[in-house]
């Protein structure tokens, strides 16, 4: 057992200063004060720190991404301790362009994998291109009997995508739908979205003339241009999720355009925040030609994180949603993942007043102790 005493807990919103006691897996009480009770229990003085919910990244190429600049541009598997020095305790892998040296087999052996190492992993089926690879040789299947498959991805308006028409992307949502209704999954569709003249515009005329409930399908990166953004700010405003990518700058980065979002009226609750870690991000020239490639971090999103309260004056309620509960209602893990609540999984971090992580803690075991990682990846 774990038993953190005298420290403020931001659940993630503010409910004050708490004594948390956590076992197993669990967080078991939250009380004003919990004697300590037995000298096994690892107590842990949170006087002057902060508790905040583990961090979900919804959006990390475990396996790793890249290849597209030939074999020697492949980025390689994730390590363990990457996600836990990044405050993740919770991540979602993903296939990105290359989904023929690299297989959703692969990407499901990782999850368990870093699973079977501490933190919790989920996974989507499916990559860039279509018809979609899969485990099973269908996405229904997929999401239904692999556990850790819980939707699918796809890209639209980049010039790796399939150019999908509308059959296709309403087929592969339906299916979807379908299948996290049979599995109790968030059942999603996870849009890759580039930097087309497109847009949205396939995933709305889906949304018009059929009845798939808009939540269905997710676009990501919508931070990269200004014009996607504000399409999906508008998207929001309908009842869609929308993710911004960590990395982006100027005036597009993930807490600008949070910042947009609220001054146009957008519903915080219906953005989420990823890194895109371990995905390759590339440049083209007018002709098609890569002219640079490199690798995305995972810790830009604490990083990201971190920047909204110190540089921006965001509190730490506002600042929090957009890494904790939003992620986990919108992958149907609330209020298991994504809050500090009795019953809910012990996935935490303590940080200090200048919002360095000092402890983190996965399905309650610490794997970063005093800003020591001291569980790290089999082959680490």
């Amino acid at each position: 057992m774990i038993l953190i005493k005298n420290i403020k807990v931001y659940s993630p919103s503010f409910i004050g200063t708490k004594d948390v006691l956590i076992g197993n897996d669990k967080v078991l009480l939250i009380e004003d004060n919990i004697p300590e009770f037995n000298k096994k229990a690892r107590v842990i003085d949170g006087t002057g720190k902060i508790l905040i919910p583990g961090l979900i990244d919804n959006h990390v190429h475990i396996t790793g991404g890249g290849g597209e600049g030939s074999f020697h541009t492949r980025v390689p598997e994730i390590a363990l301790s990457k996600l836990i020095e990044s405050g993740i305790t919770t991540v979602v892998g993903l296939l990105g362009t290359d989904s023929t040296t690299r297989s959703v087999e692969n990407l499901v052996a990782k999850a368990k994998a870093l699973k079977e190492e501490g933190i919790s992993a989920y996974v989507l089926t499916g990559s860039y291109g279509y018809p979609s690879v899969t485990l099973t040789d269908s996405v229904k299947k997929d999401i239904v009997f692999i556990d850790e498959i819980i939707g699918v991805k796809i890209a639209l308006s980049d010039h790796r995508s399939p150019s999908l028409h509308f059959d296709e992307l309403a087929r592969l949502a339906s299916d979807a739908r379908v299948a996290g209704m049979l599995s109790g999954k968030a059942g999603i569709v996870v849009v890759h979205m580039g930097d087309g003249k497109d847009g949205l515009k396939l995933i709305n005329k889906v949304l018009e003339r059929t009845d798939i409930p808009i939540r269905i399908i997710r676009p990501t990166h919508v931070n990269r241009k200004e014009e996607l953004l504000l399409e999906a700010y508008d998207y929001a405003k309908k009842g869609g999720i929308i993710d911004f990518t960590c990395g982006i700058k100027k005036d597009t980065s993930p807490t600008k355009s949070v910042l947009m979002a609220e001054e146009k009226g957008v519903p915080l609750e219906n953005i989420t925040i990823s890194s895109d870690g371990y995905g390759s991000w590339s440049r083209y020239d007018e002709y098609g030609n890569m002219i640079e490639i490199g690798v995305s971090p995972v810790n830009s999103l604490y990083n990201e994180f971190k920047s909204m309260v110190l540089e921006y004056d965001f509190d730490l309620e506002k600042a929090l949603q957009f890494y904790t509960i939003n992620v986990a209602k919108a992958l149907k893990l609330y209020p298991r993942k994504g809050a500090i609540k009795e019953n809910s999984d012990a996935d935490l971090i303590i940080i200090d007043d200048n919002m360095e992580i000092n402890t983190v803690i996965a399905n309650g075991k610490i794997m970063l102790d005093e800003g020591r990682i001291i569980v790290k990846g089999t082959y680490e």
